[in-house]
């Protein structure tokens, strides 16, 4: 059965989304931030999946830092809108869609992973799915976002992590890049031991030149837990897995 789409036009971001006509979006008041979220839940008893966005346009092409991190790229959404599972989440990070007094550049560059952006998150997804089950995927920085609020915050029932060139180690991802550090945020490296108990799956781009497949090797150093998409980008080619996500339950 086809979707009916509809598109929404939120004014705070001067950015059009268009979503499935079962999804709702809401705006989660944490003590720090207002969460943008687009929300399916059929089935509340049963487990979520949180889709986390990424980074978003912190950057724009001078490697300047813009005044707004919403996120350009569709992947974390074409994941999130076409997946069939009864309760799914397409949660945006601090600043992306919806703005808070707060919001400032640090947020979505140096203090991206900062520990009020991390306890945002997590607050958002306790509200929404309690003390049910959730599968968290995570895209690009939105994995470091997924392995800090599994494994730094107590209190998420967290099932399996599943990420998607995903940023585990940023400070080991700016010395790669030759890039300063995120010197004002939290980083997963510090939780790895508690990281590693969680059931947890990598996808890989071979052609990724932003989170290159070697920087989640090193981390993760398991690589029954990796699977590398040939072809893919950073931001593309990333296709022939979203059934493979999609069927995670």
């Amino acid at each position: 059965m086809i979707k009916v789409l509809i598109t929404l036009l939120f004014l705070t971001s001067c950015s059009t989304i268009t979503a499935p006509a079962d999804f709702v979006y809401k705006e989660i008041e944490t003590r720090d931030f207002t969460i943008a979220t687009w929300q399916k839940v059929t089935n509340p008893a049963a487990p979520y999946k949180i889709y986390i966005e990424g980074d978003g346009y912190a950057f724009n092409a001078h490697g300047r830092a813009t005044q707004d991190p919403t996120p350009h790229g569709t992947l974390v959404r074409e994941l999130a809108f076409g997946d069939n599972s009864p309760n799914i989440i397409y949660l945006a990070r601090p600043c992306q869609y919806a703005k808070s007094p707060i919001c400032s550049k640090r947020h979505w560059t140096t203090a991206r992973f900062a520990p009020e952006i991390i306890n945002a998150e997590y607050e958002a997804i306790k509200n929404i799915a309690g003390n049910n089950p959730v599968i968290l995927v995570g895209f690009s920085g939105g994995a470091q976002v997924a392995g800090l609020i599994a494994t730094a915050k107590p209190g998420l029932n967290v099932k399996k992590i599943i990420t998607v060139a995903g940023n585990l180690d940023h400070l080991l991802w700016t010395q790669y890049h030759n890039l300063p550090p995120l010197n004002e945020s939290m980083n997963l490296e510090s939780y790895r031991k508690q990281f590693a108990k969680i059931p947890q799956i990598h996808y890989v781009g071979s052609n990724d030149k932003v989170i290159p497949p070697l920087l989640v090797r090193e981390f993760i150093k398991n690589d029954d837990l990796i699977i590398e998409v040939d072809g893919a980008s950073h931001n593309e080619g990333w296709e022939e897995i979203y059934n493979k996500i999609w069927s995670e339950q």
